[in-house]
């Protein structure tokens, strides 16, 4: 069951950012006795992988805070974090060897296709929310934002590794929010048909 709750939290914390996620598990793997990596994924400890990672963060970090540029920005990583969130999920068996699971470690594929399921749809509910936001806001919200966004998944990221349960607690709220801005991204959207329609 933890293992499950790790894995969910590290894709969810893809879909809102591909390289923080993956780059933390790399590092506390590396550097501490918290993680341990199934032998599949040692790569992710190594020293020239986790620059790289740390390089295409910095350059995310950049881009996402930048009004239409975060746009283009989450069009190239539609495939980029449902990935990250697969590898995520798959890769972390810490969790598994604390509850004594070997259901995740037998069957490897399941990890993947969650995690790619979830990061997908995290990342959906973001690529959607965030024009809304720049419209409403004449871009001034992006850097605000995308912020938040990356505290989100740093935050979720450290729970899903430390504190599995407590990282169960945040889903169902990054859920229930995540509801609610989906349900005012589509008010939003409809509003701007009707105006359009009657303004023709």
């Amino acid at each position: 069951m933890l293992a499950i709750l790790t894995g969910l939290g590290l894709s969810t914390a893809a879909g809102l950012n591909a390289y923080i996620p993956v780059l933390l598990v790399g590092l506390i793997a590396r550097y501490t006795d918290v993680l341990h990596l199934p032998d599949t994924f040692s790569w992710l400890t190594n020293g020239w992988v986790l620059t790289g990672l740390a390089l295409l963060l910095g350059t995310e970090l950049i881009l996402d805070k930048v009004p239409v540029v975060d746009t283009v920005n989450d069009a190239v990583q539609t495939f980029v974090r449902p990935a990250a969130g697969g590898a995520a999920f798959a890769a972390t068996d810490a969790a598994a060897r604390a509850d004594s699971s070997t259901f995740m470690h037998d069957h490897p594929w399941i990890g993947w296709v969650l995690g790619i399921a979830v990061a997908l749809l995290v990342h959906t509910t973001k690529a959607t929310v965030r024009p809304v936001v720049n419209a409403g806001t004449l871009g001034t919200g992006a850097p605000v934002v995308s912020v938040v966004e990356d505290v989100a998944s740093l935050g979720m990221s450290l729970l899903a590794i430390l504190a599995p349960v407590l990282a169960l607690v945040a889903l169902v709220a990054f859920a229930y929010v995540t509801l609610r801005l989906w349900r005012r991204a589509r008010r939003r959207r409809r509003r701007a048909r009707e105006r359009a329609t009657s303004a023709t």
